[in-house]
């Protein structure tokens, strides 16, 4: 949780939802239905309640030339994780672009993020001409392509949901007054995703050694790492050696292969039963009696497999094909 990252993403989405927006035309007509004037209605991120406030201070807009109507304002008002869209927590998105390098990230989390777009008109027909302008291309679902994280080759297609349409006319002043506030409020939902951070560059992995034993039985050869202070004797190759009170009753027993008495380590076979590091390992021929501290199994190797990337320069978006080459043992 120490790390620093942040990619913009909500930041992005909140453009993309209000570049949606930007660069509709409204035309006004005259009585004969030629075009009077035609302007961009500009747009803004901003609290309904702002230009609401804007608005019922100064109803005649002769303070401010830029608050002129119409003009259009969006903003966020919160976000809840989608569980229907969850993937699986462990998977990752990985990126190789850069040469010898891999950058690997979580997959994102699903959240979706409530929008607001408000149309501020001063009548009527100006609302539905915007209007007419939008929903139009949403069935209820608009989708938009964004670069959420670009260092990762991250694009995603995101959804925008229209859930509802409401229209509000509020007059003020007295009945002769023609003061007048005609808003628009279209709802939506971005199913947006929300991303961690990204893991270190790491080297690429371009070569595999895989090495193929036999599966563990009697014949592998297990070393015993022997106890000094516990020894008696040394062992005989080929003699059997065994763990009980006596070989009769032995709960444990083996073939020497060698006892290498310098490193104090014995080489068993014909391995079975349960040995116990507390019980001394007793030679049925030369009486020798050691306790051991711990074991290790030699199975024995069958052959190597060593994979190689072709062309070695090869990535994860390059065409490229194995090499294999395989060496087998005796």
């Amino acid at each position: 949780m120490s790390n620093v990252y942040y990619d913009r993403v909500i930041r992005k989405l909140v453009i993309g939802f209000g570049n949606l927006f930007d660069g509709i035309n409204l035309v006004r007509y005259n009585p004969d239905n030629s075009e009077a004037e035609r302007f961009l209605v500009p747009i803004a991120y901003a609290a309904k309640e702002l230009y609401v406030q804007r608005i019922e201070g100064d109803p005649n807009l002769d303070k401010k030339v830029q608050m002129t109507l119409p003009r259009m304002s969006f903003e966020m008002n919160g976000l809840s994780y989608d569980a229907s869209r969850k993937q699986a927590t462990n998977l990752k998105n990985f990126n190789t672009a850069s040469s010898g390098v891999v950058v690997s990230q979580y997959v994102p989390v699903p959240y979706n993020f409530d929008f607001d777009l408000n149309i501020y008109v001063r009548n009527i027909e100006d609302g539905t001409q915007i209007i007419e302008h939008i929903l139009p291309f949403f069935t209820p679902d608009y989708t938009i392509k964004l670069n959420l994280i670009p260092e990762m080759g991250i694009i995603k297609e995101v959804p925008i949901i229209l859930n509802q349409v409401n229209s509000q006319v509020t007059y003020e002043g007295n009945r002769d007054s023609d003061t007048r506030m005609v808003i628009w409020t279209l709802n939506f939902t971005v199913k947006g995703f929300i991303f961690g951070a990204s893991s270190p560059p790491s080297s690429v992995i371009k070569t595999s050694i895989t090495n193929i034993y036999n599966d563990i039985s009697p014949t592998d050869q297990v070393v015993f790492n022997l106890v000094a202070n516990t020894s008696v004797g040394v062992y005989q190759a080929g003699e059997i050696v065994y763990q009980g009170y006596n070989f009769a009753t032995a709960t444990s027993t083996a073939t020497v292969v060698e006892h290498k008495t310098r490193n104090t380590q014995l080489v068993l076979t014909n391995v079975s039963g349960n040995w116990i590091t507390s019980q001394p390992i007793v030679g049925t021929i030369t009486n020798a009696s050691y306790s051991f501290g711990s074991y290790v199994v030699n199975p024995i190797k069958f052959a190597t497999i060593t994979s190689n990337t072709n062309p070695s320069t090869a990535n994860a978006n390059s065409s490229y094909t194995y090499t294999n080459t395989v060496k087998e043992y005796n």
